[in-house]
């Protein structure tokens, strides 16, 4: 793919196709046999190896499960040779948990990275239901997900296999929840391509023009504000960010009405394309992964661009706060003091804190203009939220106790964990400045470190009292390494998650 090949209906070099029949008849040249766990130990799914397979086997399946210890946990895998018409093939026992979507999530992951550099992979269906194959669907697509910019091709072996069957008998009625995990790993792609594009190619601008396209191909209303429109409008905050970069500020409004809508979410997503620190410069180690910086914009974006697909019933608002984070004889310096969509005053005390900036004149906005009945924004936000909850979990404040359920929810099912943490009031003082309404950054050092809480109490003054939910994924937002459904660069955590809860809200 290129730079600025990120609109792809189907991102994926792999197709998952429903097949019925018998595994035995199918000429994958990786053919897969699933195991389950138990307290009893693992155990073969009866009738998935009938047909002709069973005679090819070195052994029976629990004198295999013993020879490779297999325990049948998910993702666990054995490979050997088999003969078949064609010649030899692999076959390949592949753990499959419980059989529960989350299991089924982290199977489909291990097939597909087991399956590069095959031309068709197979897997006999464990007869579980729908949910778990969207589960598994999700996870074999998002393994096979490459983003590069070289210019040679992967080795062979490297190359993801371009069809993964998924056979049963009655395979028709798998079709439609296949078909939905494709849309959302679909999704989630989307961000991922936008996250990982260099910022020489990324910035404000580039963004919007990706969001009026995707508006175009989603049947979505676009409206863009350039840099005199929001000096006109009063954007003084996303300014403020942008001002020392020569590439401009934007802010995109995305649009999604289905028929007669049941509620208005509007979702805010930090897009800083790319983040120095401004004046508080940043460490050269912390500032090479900022182009990941404006993950919370382009969650937001795919969000918006696979409503129509998965039926969500709702009105969905979509705000991109866009900015680039530089400096320069133009940078807001330290001590300054903006006005937000609103009038809020904020003084800037540390101008690498210009995320909940450009997040607070978007959710100002909201509130005073889009009349929402929810409010949520997703953002990179703080390296606190990472030290407290690691790589692997976002962190989720609330002010509404059943949207916060609802999320926490959607985010188990999507295998996004979130965890709940705490707006405790009496930090609410650390927010104060002396010389305006707010400081971007906290000023009462007895409350000890507490950066994510600090920015969360920030945000909070820009909600209007709205049931607003805050998602701060700075922790699992990123990958270093490949791993499960992940690549090395931008996961595009909550996509999946934001899209289970829209479509079933």
């Amino acid at each position: 793919m290129t730079a600025n090949d990120c609109e792809r209906p189907v991102p994926f070099a792999t197709e998952i196709q429903p097949r019925s029949g018998s595994l035995a008849e199918s000429t994958a040249d990786l053919l897969v046999l699933p195991v389950l766990s138990g307290d009893g130990g693992p155990a073969e799914v009866e009738g998935v190896a009938e047909g002709g397979l069973t005679q090819v086997l070195p052994a029976p399946l629990g004198d295999l499960f013993a020879h490779y210890s297999l325990t049948g946990k998910p993702g666990e895998l054995a490979q050997f040779p088999v003969p078949r018409d064609q010649g030899l093939v692999r076959l390949a026992l592949l753990g499959v948990g419980s059989g529960s979507p989350d299991d089924l999530r982290k199977a489909g992951a291990a097939l597909s990275r087991a399956a590069r550099g095959r031309e068709r992979a197979a897997l006999a269906w464990p007869g579980v239901g729908g949910d778990a194959a969207t589960a598994f669907a999700e996870g074999a697509l998002l393994a096979s997900y490459t983003f590069s910019l070289k210019t040679a091709e992967p080795p062979a072996d490297k190359r993801p296999a371009p069809v993964v069957e998924v056979v049963d008998p009655g395979a028709g009625d798998l079709a439609d929840a296949l078909e939905r995990g494709t849309r959302l790993a679909a999704a989630t792609a989307l961000a991922r391509d936008l996250i990982n594009t260099p910022s020489m190619v990324k910035d404000p601008a580039w963004m919007a023009a990706r969001a009026s396209e995707v508006a175009a191909d989603s049947g979505l209303q676009v409206r863009v504000w350039d840099e005199a429109e929001l000096e006109r409008d009063g954007f003084g905050a996303i300014l403020a960010v942008g001002r020392g970069s020569s590439r401009p500020s934007r802010l995109v409004q995305l649009s999604y009405t289905p028929e007669n809508p049941t509620a208005h979410v509007v979702l805010v997503g930090k897009g800083i394309t790319f983040d120095t620190g401004g004046l508080s410069l940043k460490p050269n180690d912390n500032m090479s992964l900022m182009k990941t910086d404006m993950s919370g914009s382009a969650v937001v974006l795919a969000v918006l661009s696979a409503l129509s697909a998965v039926g969500a019933s709702v009105r969905v608002t979509g705000l991109l706060a866009l900015a680039e984070n530089a400096f320069g004889g133009d940078a807001t310096r330290i001590g300054d003091v903006l006005t937000t969509y609103g009038g809020t005053t904020v003084e800037v005390l540390n101008s690498d804190a210009e995320g909940r900036l450009v997040l607070a004149d978007a959710m100002g906005y909201a509130v005073a203009e889009l009349a929402p009945d929810v409010l949520v924004d997703v953002a990179t936000l703080t390296g606190a939220a990472k030290v407290a909850l690691g790589t692997g979990t976002g962190a989720l404040y609330s002010t509404d106790d059943a949207l916060a359920a609802e999320i926490e929810t959607a985010g188990r099912a999507s295998g996004e964990p979130l965890w709940r943490m705490p707006l405790t009031e009496e930090y609410v003082e650390t927010t104060e400045s002396r010389v305006a309404d707010l400081a971007n950054i906290g000023t009462r050092r007895e409350f000890g470190p507490a950066g994510a809480t600090d920015a969360a109490l920030f945000l909070r003054e820009f909600t209007g009292g709205v049931p607003w939910a805050h998602l701060d994924i700075a922790g699992p937002g990123r990958s270093t390494k490949e791993s499960g459904l992940l690549s090395k660069g931008g996961t595009a955590f909550a996509t999946r998650t934001l899209l289970r809860w829209l479509a079933e809200r």
